[in-house]
């Protein structure tokens, strides 16, 4: 009788566990609040990006972030089993700035205002050229010259831009234009 109690309650775990590993990251605030992050996220991503503790403002973007870290890299994907650089970004803007990004790296090249690189701020989205073809990869800037993206090796991470692996396919970067995603996603 104890082996049944055992396994039973091995298999409601099983079901807890996976039912958690679909839902999308519980963000305080509504999309496009500025919430103070709690202790441990500010904690980990200043140590990360090398920043002071109060330099960490946005709690959506960071916890937002440290929900999707160490996703896995699947192409066409935007769930915790798997995701693009694409899907993130889309996602990120979608629900830390309240954003309705296009869902393609080509069209969201688009919608933004570029910039020269020491004028990235924080959210703005980070173009790459692999494998000799524009604008094939997406991230997004963060502060003291990194940025989150889905890596296809290592999935969702935060790197320096001017890491050697990065910075040489390095295309533009800029700010989301709001009013050309509506347009955008029209056509």
């Amino acid at each position: 009788m104890k082996l049944n109690h055992y396994v039973l309650a091995l298999c409601a775990a099983i079901i807890v566990l996976s039912s958690c590993h679909s839902k999308k990251a519980a963000l305080k605030g509504n999309p496009g609040d500025v919430v103070a992050p709690t202790a441990s996220v500010a904690d980990k991503y200043c140590e990360i990006m090398a920043v002071k503790k109060r330099d960490i403002k946005n709690g959506r973007l960071y916890s937002f972030i440290d929900f999707w870290m160490g996703t896995p890299y699947k192409f066409g994907g935007q769930n915790k089993d798997g995701i693009d650089c694409s899907g993130l970004t889309q996602l990120l803007q979608q629900q830390v700035y309240g954003v309705n990004l296009p869902r393609i790296t080509y069209q969201q090249v688009a919608v933004i205002k570029r910039k020269y690189e020491d004028e990235l701020k924080e959210g703005d989205l980070v173009f790459f050229d692999f494998d000799g073809k524009p604008f094939s990869h997406v991230g997004v800037y963060l502060q003291n010259g990194y940025i989150v993206h889905a890596s296809t090796r290592k999935g969702v991470m935060i790197v320096k831009l001017h890491d050697i692996g990065m910075y040489k396919y390095f295309s533009r970067g800029g700010s989301v234009i709001v009013e050309q995603t509506v347009a955008a996603q029209v056509e």
